[in-house]
């Protein structure tokens, strides 16, 4: 349901990643957006969404469209207390954005408890800084290219057998 309703909301989106990573669902039960804490989530900064709202597993079209329409035109949302979304113009780009957002989730996680451990929190990016750093790191170009080593890795690993 939820990957139907993205396809139909957006006709850019070529491919909808989604699945519940253990940092991805971990930091969803938090029910916040992430912070540019460093130059990778700024590849995030004002291009994701929380979806506040758990249902149980999505079967139902409401649930779906409801999650599409959170989604609107974002590379990426945050489903509360289940997982993350993200979507792209390539299969690359989106596969992309799912690792990337998951190591985001996992590197905020860890910064919040080491600075919390001090009574402190995680010093932030400026939002002029974020937003200049997102140009370059945030672009669907950028998420293609940064998805070919991986690509590259998984063909290697797998002798190409993925393709068939």
């Amino acid at each position: 349901m939820i990957h139907a309703a993205v396809h139909t909301a957006r006709p850019d989106v070529v491919c909808a990643a989604h699945s519940h990573s253990i940092y991805g669902r971990t930091w969803c039960t938090l029910g916040r957006p992430l912070k540019s804490i460093s130059q990778d989530s700024c590849a995030f900064h004002d291009d994701h969404v929380v979806y506040d709202s758990f249902n149980g597993v999505v079967l139902a079209e409401k649930e779906g469209n409801d999650i599409a329409a959170c989604l609107g035109n974002k590379k990426a949302a945050l489903l509360q207390n289940h997982g993350l979304l993200t979507v792209g113009k390539t299969v690359e780009e989106a596969v992309f954005w799912f690792v990337s957002m998951d190591k985001c989730c996992q590197s905020q996680l860890l910064a919040e408890a080491a600075a919390g451990s001090r009574g402190e929190q995680p010093i932030e990016i400026g939002d002029a800084e974020a937003r200049y750093t997102y140009k370059t790191v945030g672009s669907p170009q950028a998420g293609w290219f940064s998805a070919k080593p991986l690509f590259d890795v998984i063909h290697k690993e797998t002798k190409g057998d993925y393709l068939e």
